[in-house]
């Protein structure tokens, strides 16, 4: 027996070991080469020195080998992140993970990305080109030589990366483009709310001018030097996206002749979208201005459509998308003169209409950002910008700071956009884009501050139909009551401004609903405690409270009866698009065509939000936590399925971020919810580069053994940041890609 057990622990070390070295093999092997030299196809030698965040600062002797090393260097920690963001623009990721990614995979076909993507190479600039073939270069030379290296994801689902092309960074921008314009669900959502329901009342639903708080949000703001303590401006960003798995954005310092900057990155995209450089420092803000239209079309049989009285033959392209485990799914996909259609249903078919389409010509506009280095160089690269309507935030060592609208808008006469129009007439055509001039901007206002939220920058009197999900001005107010609230401001108390998580909508609608009861003096048990708790709140959107979440129910039910006075039987539809702001105002104008007893719907409604609350948290109010009702894991999408590592115990202690509870609503200064947050916080100091700061949501390397996997996200959390080095950077590891003989 004794022997027979030795052998079965021989059999278990022996197992172990297997295992151990599987793991490292898969694990370790593929971590960046952080020190030493690579030979690598570069015309000079490129210096790599690794920060304690593992941010790279890259120094090269022109412009070709920086591309180069920055395509190469953010392979080293995000290739199966690039993989996959091309894949989903191309719509290729059904290939290698399955029927889940489907139906993802037929939109981006719809939105015809991947085909835009090769119209928009074939019109690129002779310098563009170059910068982005030598980027590819440097991302498939990595490839190349980690063939049998590769990130985890690659082995787990059983395939390795194709080489990269030009296409695939236009792709992912493309498809950046496509999630901060897709607003064609809201223009159905208010079409089928006006078929059947009152007309004044739904449109009053779907302001122009408000907003719509689902969207992923941003701030950015840029203060001169009358109001920090340097006496130098001071800029911030914090864009809010989708929360992923690695983060979205990649930190990296570029150094070549006439090109010395530092920032946020996207994985794919050469230069830097966020950030600075000796003189100047920049951010960006969704603009949400609608550049996407859908039209009602007249079929005539399956291969023609009507046209201001004429007989056209549809467009007709055939999309073969691979799915793993499954029949390859063939895409019919046919086009008018508007666009594809995305909706053939017996009685309604829709096109749809979309400014990526229209303009097959394309800019790297950021790089020129990136070398301008005054206001004048900063607005003749946004000439050029053919990106996603965008609020840029400009500050300057000369102790400038402005504001600028880019992108490329639509100029609409005869229809706002916000629900399909008829196609067959022809007589709600786009006229044009809005011209640059035209767009809205501003350099050094007098009041020495510039901060934008998401909220429509366009003045009443513009001359052009404008709309838009633009979002409520709760953001932009809080931002700048706190910046207008002293002088002397310091860097890092930017942070605790980007970090604010007052409501003053819900604080108004948590006192609204106290004020209804105490009038009517309702006595209702249930509402006694929640009365209390509301009265004694401050309007703080943090964990921990019952209040925030009484008035987060509080407010669903108060949208969905609102949207069911205006559209019976088709308000639900509507839960994702009503704006605070709407709310407010028509809790404020108590308008009697809506409700005959306002305060009478807000205690029906209290009512319903407390019985929701009781359900999910129990019976006493006074328990409630909004943490547990906010709280969330950003989970890495393979990784976190393996069986093998859950079983080991890694997928909530080592692969995923820990399930925690977020501060902040849609309509806080840190808008967060369980799908978006703040996706980076960069500040910068125009008095001192070195004391600005930056920090992404989780770590800079998107392999799992990493020391930069996800050490920032506890700082991330807290409301801390890093500082950002810029020219005084010491230590670190050094790695050097050099050509032979050099």
């Amino acid at each position: 027996m004794d022997r027979f057990l030795k052998y079965v622990n021989y059999a278990i070390a022996a197992s172990l070991l297997v295992l151990a070295a599987a793991l490292y093999w898969v694990l370790w092997q593929p971590l960046a080469q952080t020190t030493g030299t690579i030979l690598a196809t570069t015309t000079d030698r490129v210096t790599v020195r690794r920060d304690k965040l593992g941010v790279p600062h890259m120094e090269a002797a022109n412009l070709d080998d920086i591309f180069f090393a920055q395509g190469f260097v953010t392979a080293q920690d995000r290739l199966w992140q690039m993989d996959f963001l091309r894949r989903a623009a191309n719509g290729e990721l059904a290939e290698v993970v399955g029927p889940a990614a489907l139906e993802n995979d037929r939109e981006s076909r719809q939105f015809r990305i991947a085909r835009i993507a090769m119209d928009q190479a074939l019109q690129l600039t002779d310098s563009d080109r170059r910068a982005l073939s030598v980027y590819a270069r440097g991302v498939n030379y990595f490839i190349e030589k980690n063939q049998h290296n590769l990130p985890i994801e690659f082995t787990v689902l059983r395939y390795d990366p194709r080489p990269w092309r030009i296409t695939d960074t236009l792709a992912i921008g493309l498809m950046m483009y496509k999630s901060m314009t897709n607003s064609y669900k809201s223009d159905l959502a208010k079409h089928a709310m006006l078929d059947g329901g009152d007309p004044l009342k739904v449109n009053q639903l779907f302001p122009a001018r408000t907003g719509d708080e689902t969207h992923p949000g941003s701030n950015a703001w840029a203060l001169s030097g009358s109001h920090t303590a340097s006496g130098k401006p001071i800029l911030a960003s914090d864009p809010h996206l989708e929360w992923s798995f690695p983060s979205l954005w990649y930190t990296a310092h570029l150094q070549a002749p006439n090109l010395n900057v530092i920032g946020a990155s996207i994985p794919g995209v050469p230069g830097i979208i966020v950030g600075h450089n000796e003189k100047i420092a920049w951010g960006m803000v969704n603009l949400h201005y609608d550049v996407l239209d859908l039209y009602s079309e007249k079929l005539i049989g399956q291969n023609a459509y009507e046209f201001r009285g004429k007989q056209l033959p549809l467009r007709t392209e055939t999309e073969l998308i691979r799915v793993k485990g499954a029949r390859t799914f063939e895409l019919l996909q046919q086009s008018t003169v508007h666009g594809p259609i995305v909706l053939n249903e017996p009685n309604r078919q829709y096109s749809l209409r979309w400014m990526a389409g229209e303009q097959p010509s394309f800019r790297l506009s950021f790089l020129q950002i990136n070398q301008a280095v005054n206001w004048t160089d900063f607005e003749s690269a946004l000439r050029d910008y053919t990106g996603p309507g965008m609020n840029f935030i400009y500050a300057d060592t000369g102790g400038n700071i402005g504001f600028q609208v880019a992108g490329m808008l639509p100029v609409r006469r005869s229809f706002d956009g916000s629900i399909p129009v008829d196609g067959p007439s022809g007589e709600n055509e786009w006229e044009g884009i809005i011209p640059f001039e035209d767009l809205p901007q501003a350099f050094n206002p007098k009041s020495g501050m510039i901060v934008s939220s998401n909220q429509n920058p366009f003045p009443d009197d513009t001359p052009y139909h404008v709309n838009g999900n633009f979002a409520p001005y709760y953001r932009s107010h809080q931002i700048e009551m706190r910046l207008g609230s002293k002088k002397g401001w310091k860097p890092e108390e930017m942070l605790g401004i980007q970090t604010d998580v007052y409501s003053s909508f819900s604080y108004f609608l948590g006192q609204q609903a106290v004020a209804a009861v105490e009038k009517r003096q309702a006595t209702n048990p249930a509402l006694q405690d929640a009365v209390r708790l509301l009265k004694e709140w401050d309007g703080q959107m943090v964990e921990g409270k019952p209040a925030p979440l009484i008035v987060t129910f509080l407010f669903q039910h108060l949208r969905k009866a609102v949207a069911e006075r205006a559209s019976p039987g088709k308000g639900t539809g509507y839960e994702f698009q009503i704006a605070p702001a709407v709310m407010e105002h028509l809790l404020r104008e108590r308008p009697s065509e809506w409700f005959p007893d306002w305060d009478q719907l807000l205690i029906r409604v209290f009512v319903d939000a407390i019985e929701e609350g009781q359900r999910i948290q129990g019976p006493n109010v006074n328990k409630w936590d909004y943490g547990r009702y906010t709280e969330m894991a950003i989970v890495h999408p393979v990784l976190s399925r393996i069986p093998m590592l859950n079983r080991l115990g890694f997928a909530n202690d080592f692969i995923n971020t820990s399930t925690t509870p977020m501060r902040g609503s849609s309509t806080t200064v840190k808008q967060t919810s369980r799908r978006l947050g703040p996706s980076m916080r960069f500040v910068a100091d125009l008095s001192e580069w070195d004391i600005s700061l930056e920090n992404i949501t989780i770590g800079q390397s998107g392999q799992l053994l990493s020391p930069h996997y996800k050490d920032q996200w506890e700082s991330y959390l807290a409301g801390r940041s890093f500082l950002l080095p810029f020219q005084n950077l010491k230590g670190g590891d050094i790695l050097v890609l050099s050509p032979a003989g050099k």
